[in-house]
């Protein structure tokens, strides 16, 4: 099904020009069929590719840039003497070889949300040296005192997935080239500099009242995966091998929800294999962060929106930990086949859940993410392209896709199979994908053709049950979908129908509730509901000062869709210290729906904040409330 790069005839030809690194670095194969190709990167890594970066880099928080020298190791074809590099917006001021020399290099045209190509001439050599400046790079947010927790020291903090990272790293930006690194990065005194690798020793004084701090990789990830954040942090152990990271006003908060994390990698390790990271560390953000959580290896970056106070979405956690196995372990090959990290997840997630909080809460989390997808596939459409989970090209541009097939349908895609083939012999054979394809990228078609062989193994029964190729590159839900089972919310459910019949309300029901079956209230509400029963709702269930930011938002979101005014100072609120994309988008879009009251109130709301949002939220709102002097992205 595939072919992969002469790795062993590269080793030679580079280890025969006298530049190479004397101990070669981990090595991933290069997928060459077509349906791995990226067409996101400028790359040509089949002729030429970056097995590992080493960056000694500066921060400059005044400047908000981040600049220094990024030296490349090369593998190429006997002969080949260009090498192809991402970048966007990068100031390369030159290139040389490893003694110094300089390189030619040229930089090409910008194309949009890609970047531009930099060819190096790099004749025989295999190691060069960029030298070069990121200012502003779309990656990186750049925070300052007032945007922190604690009020008194800047912040930075990255964010590469999916094709960012070439905003402040000059290499091969795709999930397919997967590279080693090193970094050695200064900062000023007393901010903490971490990265999403092993920290080598402490931070090393270097003058004019800067430290330094070295971290290693030797695993090769997915360029997306370096990522970097420093500010005014501490760090408290969870377990033997895993811990916290956050600003001190929220260390105890954060190691109070995140209490389990240990069990969880336990639990993790015991369902698919070792843990291969070494640690297993995350940090607490600030609240701009765009994400939920972002599965950066050995430093998981975390939203503090996921604290509750009662470790209910911690559900989180256990995603972004799923994917120290599907998606930093096994990686999508490019855009087109995301659910291949992000559906199997999920999946893995839901067990995890499974086993540290019960099969109760497991069903009712799968339920939800069930309700997620089926609301996605009928508002695109049950034969839009998009539903299929092997998106096309056209539908599979970077960060593109819906979450509802992303994760929601290849989640239920690997439950269904397990319900057909059994828990003990899928277990078995997930374990073997993740151990056969360790640091590897993959496609769609290289997992189905796993699938066959090692669980359907030529049973054209099995085989016309699984209905695989339906589920991967057909639009919609096949005919052999596992539901969730209805007892998951039945409660909730007749309560719902109790509702809709009388408009009664059971206040103590709803205080003994888990927060998905409150989501799962809210979410089977009616859509239309005057002002009055708004006001009662809010006031039975004390909705508008919930704590709980997914149970806030579900509220804001049903409310500012009705034009309830009282709603409006709460969501100003709500959308002045939350960047999580999940949460912001969607209230605009509900605001830019509703008329003139609606745009009116997004538009103010929106001049307000935009400068507090990553540049991964800008870019979606922009499209969504177009301001005064500014177009849309």
């Amino acid at each position: 099904m595939r072919s992969v790069f002469p790795v062993a005839l590269l080793l030679l030809a580079a280890a025969c020009k006298g530049d190479a690194p004397e101990a070669a670095p981990m090595v991933s194969p290069i997928l060459s069929t077509a349906d791995a190709k990226d067409p996101w990167t400028f790359a040509e890594p089949e002729k030429a590719r970056v097995t590992h970066v080493d960056l000694d880099l500066a921060l400059d928080f005044e400047a908000k840039s981040i600049g220094g020298i990024a030296t490349l190791d090369i593998q190429a074809a006997p002969g080949q003497g260009d090498v192809v590099l991402d970048s966007q917006g990068l100031q390369i001021s030159k290139v040389t070889d490893a003694d110094g020399a300089e390189l030619p290099f040229t930089v090409g045209a910008e194309v949009e949300n890609k970047g531009a190509p930099v060819t190096v001439t790099m004749g025989d050599k295999r190691r060069i040296a960029i030298t070069y400046k990121a200012p502003q790079a779309a990656a990186l947010q750049w925070l300052a005192p007032e945007q922190t927790a604690g009020g008194k020291h800047p912040y930075v903090l990255s964010q590469g997935q999916p094709t960012l990272n070439r905003t402040w790293i000059p290499t091969q930006d795709s999930p397919g080239i997967r590279q080693t690194w090193d970094a050695r990065v200064t900062a000023p005194k007393p901010l903490t500099v971490v990265m999403s690798g092993l920290i080598e020793e402490d931070p090393e004084d270097v003058g004019d009242d800067r430290r330094a701090f070295r971290f290693h990789m030797d695993k090769p990830v997915a360029p997306y995966l370096i990522a970097i954040a420093a500010g005014d942090l501490v760090f408290r152990d969870l377990g033997p091998r895993t811990g916290v990271w956050t600003e001190p006003a929220m260390i105890d908060a954060a190691v109070e929800e995140l209490a389990d994390t240990e069990r969880m990698v336990g639990v993790a390790e015991k369902l698919y294999g070792p843990y291969r990271w070494g640690r297993y560390d995350m940090i607490v953000l600030p609240p701009s962060f765009p994400y939920g959580g972002m599965e950066n290896p050995t430093l998981t970056f975390l939203t503090p929106t996921f604290i509750a106070g009662d470790k209910s979405l911690v559900g989180l956690v256990a995603h972004e930990l799923a994917h120290s196995w599907s998606g930093n372990l096994v990686t999508n090959a490019n855009w087109q086949d995301s659910w291949l990290n992000e559906g199997i997840t999920s999946y893995f997630e839901n067990r995890i859940i499974e086993e540290l909080y019960g099969p109760r809460r497991a069903q009712q989390e799968a339920a939800l993410s069930f309700a997620g997808m089926e609301d996605d596939i009928a508002q695109a459409g049950a034969t839009a392209s998009v539903t299929a989970l092997h998106l096309s090209v056209a539908d599979g541009v970077p960060d593109g896709g819906l979450s509802g097939i992303i994760y929601d349908k290849g989640a239920t895609f690997m439950r269904t199979v397990e319900s057909i083939v059994g828990r003990e012999a899928f277990d078995a054979w997930l374990r073997e994908w993740f151990d056969s394809h360790a640091f590897q990228p993959a496609t769609s078609a290289m997992l189905l053709a796993d699938l066959r062989e090692h669980l359907v193994k030529g049973d054209a029964a099995l085989e016309a049950r699984l209905m695989l190729d339906d589920w991967v590159y057909k639009p919609g839900l096949p005919a052999n979908v596992l539901r969730p089972a209805p007892e998951a919310f039945a409660e909730v459910d007749r309560a719902v129908a109790g509702y809709a019949d009388s408009r009664a309300l059971d206040a103590e029901l709803w205080k003994g509730w888990s927060t998905a079956e409150r989501l799962r209230f809210l979410a089977r509400l009616p859509r239309q509901i005057g002002t009055a029963e708004l006001a009662r709702l809010d006031g039975a269930l004390d909705l508008s000062r919930s704590g709980n930011n997914e149970i806030l938002f579900a509220w804001l979101d049903l409310a500012l869709a009705n034009r309830y005014e009282p709603a409006v100072p709460v969501a100003n609120q709500f959308l002045g210290r939350v960047g999580r994309r999940k949460f912001v988008l969607p209230l605009y879009e509900t605001l830019a729906k509703q008329g003139a009251w609606g745009q009116a109130i997004a538009t103010r709301f929106y001049a307000a904040h935009r400068d507090s949002y990553h540049s991964v939220t800008q870019g979606s709102v922009d499209k969504i409330v177009p301001l005064p002097g500014r177009t849309a992205a």
